[in-house]
């Protein structure tokens, strides 16, 4: 396994829902997945992945993965509509950790650019129109971040520490899907997260609960 250094995170390292995404599907087990990780992934690195860890070179632990009870609490969807004025208010495009995210970045031209805003509810949504390469990684990585932006604020930086994910379906390149998230609660440094893709047509293409620790 290999993340290469274009799908990075944090400067320096891979983002979380690409990289778990990466993990979960070379464990190659069915249904839901759950990716723990133990340090920043690191790009461009060869690791393996040999009983449930993902170690490097080094033998040094990055990350967790195994069997995930059913992820059955979905976020309820919104119409692509109102996907696009959410994302026209996110507080990333003002003031961002890691604005070269691939996932959220506003500085990345090339990457996913979901730009999740706050709804009146507290949930996020953002539009996602799915590359011209799309795996399992890919909606791993759409379920990440929208997550995150519903308890992240400027001056108060969140990263991903655990993810259990179910992918359903891919969506066909070109598609115009919206992604939503929501906050559970939280407690000390961690907030407990939701996140739901929609296809255009309203199906459940992936459902995600997610762990974020405030760094």
């Amino acid at each position: 396994m290999r993340i290469e250094s274009r799908y990075n995170g944090p400067p320096g390292s891979g983002n979380g829902g690409w990289s778990a995404g990466v993990f979960a599907a070379a464990a190659g087990g069915p249904g839901a997945v759950e990716v723990t990780l133990r340090r920043p992934p690191p790009m461009d690195t060869e690791l393996s992945l040999t009983d449930g860890e993902v170690r490097d070179p080094a033998g040094d632990l990055v990350a967790e993965v195994r069997p995930a009870s059913v992820v059955d609490v979905v976020v309820p969807p919104v119409d692509l509509e109102t996907a696009v004025a959410a994302a026209a208010r996110y507080p990333g495009l003002v003031e961002h950790s890691f604005p070269g995210c691939y996932v959220c970045g506003p500085q990345r031209t090339d990457g996913l650019r979901i730009f999740p805003g706050r709804l009146p509810d507290g949930r996020t949504a953002a539009p996602f129109r799915a590359p011209e390469q799309v795996s399992a990684a890919t909606i791993w990585a759409a379920l990440d971040c929208p997550g995150g932006w519903t308890v992240l604020a400027p001056g108060r930086p969140y990263l991903l520490g655990r993810i259990a994910a179910v992918v359903t379906a891919l969506p066909r390149p070109g598609d115009d899907c919206v992604v939503t998230g929501a906050l559970l609660g939280v407690d000390g440094r961690k907030a407990l997260v939701h996140t739901s893709l929609y296809a255009p047509d309203g199906a459940l293409l992936g459902a995600a609960r997610a762990t974020w620790i405030a760094s």
